[in-house]
């Protein structure tokens, strides 16, 4: 059974800095393009970073260009978004999502790409 675990969520000031982690268990995801999304209250998921599964090539939703960073740590099954400048226009539930198959070294933007989510965590920003 896949399971990602995101963690790191929390309340923060806006200026502020958080780090979401999302742990991958069940098969490795060492291979997979990973990416986040998140969602507001009564708003649609909505995609914010995705990664290549080197972690080569990135991409970014523009509202978080220049201040999020997403990264993997294949050894440790592991995939990051460190959010800095945190603005409350941030505050969602942010979801970690895998995909299973892939033919090349790319990221993949949109939900329907993905196969595996994690349950969510709470980013909440206070102005």
């Amino acid at each position: 059974q896949v399971q990602l675990v995101e963690s790191g969520g929390g309340l923060v000031q806006a200026g502020g800095s958080l780090r979401l982690s999302c742990a991958a268990s069940g098969r490795t995801f060492s291979g997979s393009p990973m990416g986040w999304f998140r969602q507001a209250p009564g708003k649609e998921r909505k995609f914010v970073a995705a990664i290549s599964w080197s972690g080569g090539f990135t991409s970014y939703t523009d509202s978080v260009k220049g201040r999020f960073t997403i990264s993997r740590d294949n050894a440790k099954n592991t995939v990051y978004l460190q959010m800095n400048s945190l603005k409350p226009e941030d505050t969602a539930v942010y979801y970690c999502a895998g995909r299973s198959s892939y033919s090349s070294d790319t990221y993949y933007v949109g939900a329907s790409n993905y196969d595996y989510w994690g349950q969510g965590t709470q980013v909440t920003v206070s102005s």
